[in-house]
């Protein structure tokens, strides 16, 4: 009996094994917590939507396909929102102001088409003390000093973004900010836990 009990038991077993393999290969993916499906785990690593626009989008929107390098420097500018310790919001802010000013795109001095002595991903201008030409095209550099800018507009974190990015900027173009939210949003949200 005791042979005839191992044989049954190794039996159920064996076919628990063949089971699983048939119904397809072991998944060593994060298992949904009770109650919610895999896809509400891979949300839940995207910012929420309301951090990232918490007011809507003003105005028409406006959108461009981005390259790699592009990509690169929006990443680099989220990577030193969270080196200063900012929020999600902060980055859309900083993106949104880097695609008007410059379309994300690392600018050195473009001569008589440039704007003043404005350099880098926003625009910032050396003689207005924003730090050596050097520094300014340092990605990781002119978005901390945007950010140092942006902190200490009281209340950015509840004002529409083309305020905050507007009284950091004072640009010719106040409104121009505006158009890029959405993008700028959707950039943080790609790649703010990637």
């Amino acid at each position: 009996m005791n042979t005839m009990l191992r044989k049954s038991v190794l039996g159920i077993a064996g076919l628990a094994v063949a089971g699983g393999l048939a119904a397809g290969p072991l998944n060593h993916h994060e298992v949904a917590p009770a109650g919610l499906s895999e896809a509400a785990v891979v949300q839940a690593d995207k910012p929420d939507a309301g951090k990232l626009i918490p007011h809507g989008v003003q105005g028409a929107q406006s959108r461009i396909d981005l390259s790699d390098e592009q990509v690169g420097n929006a990443k680099a500018i989220i990577a030193a929102t969270k080196k200063a310790g900012l929020p999600e919001r902060a980055a859309v802010i900083s993106i949104a102001t880097s695609l008007q000013e410059s379309k994300l795109e690392n600018l050195g001095h473009l001569g008589d088409a440039n704007d003043h002595d404005s350099l880098g991903l926003f625009q910032q201008r050396p003689s207005s003390g924003w730090g050596s030409p050097e520094q300014i095209t340092d990605p990781e550099y002119s978005t901390l000093a945007f950010l140092k800018g942006l902190k200490q507009v009281d209340g950015w974190q509840d004002m529409p973004l083309t305020e905050a990015a507007q009284t950091v900027q004072v640009s010719a173009y106040p409104d121009a900010y505006a158009q890029w939210e959405q993008q700028a949003a959707d950039i943080v949200g790609q790649y703010w836990n990637s």
